[in-house]
């Protein structure tokens, strides 16, 4: 992660405004969460779809997929599944641990994962 400074330099901020303006966009919800973006080149990838039970908002769901570890991405989608959550780990056991995770949260009744095999 880059430091507040090193931002600045790039900005033309000091440290200490492009800190308080980080803390104005994570305190007004613009910014949720701070995340590693590893290049896996012997990583794994996966694409999770999930149903959601009608009763519970997908909004709720996606709040609490987002607290999981390896999450990179969750969209609202539409078609058979409610939700499609982009998984970034160092192996294929840390992609399973994450739908583990996943599978536990109330209000997901069904899922169906994909290990991307490559991409372009």
């Amino acid at each position: 992660r880059a430091t507040y400074s090193e931002i600045g330099k790039r900005v033309g901020l000091s440290e200490g405004a492009v800190r308080k303006r980080i803390k104005d966009l994570v305190d007004s919800g613009v910014i949720i969460k701070f995340t590693l973006k590893l290049a896996l080149s012997e990583g794994a990838e996966a694409i999770a779809l999930v149903s959601v039970k009608p009763s519970i908002p997908t909004s709720e769901i996606s709040t609490e997929l987002l607290k999981i570890p390896n999450v990179e991405t969750v969209y609202e989608v539409t078609g058979e599944y409610d939700i499609a959550i982009i998984i970034s780990a160092m192996n294929i056991a840390e992609v399973n641990e994450c739908i583990e995770r996943i599978r536990k949260i109330d209000g997901i009744i069904k899922t169906n994962t994909m290990i991307i095999l490559r991409s372009w």
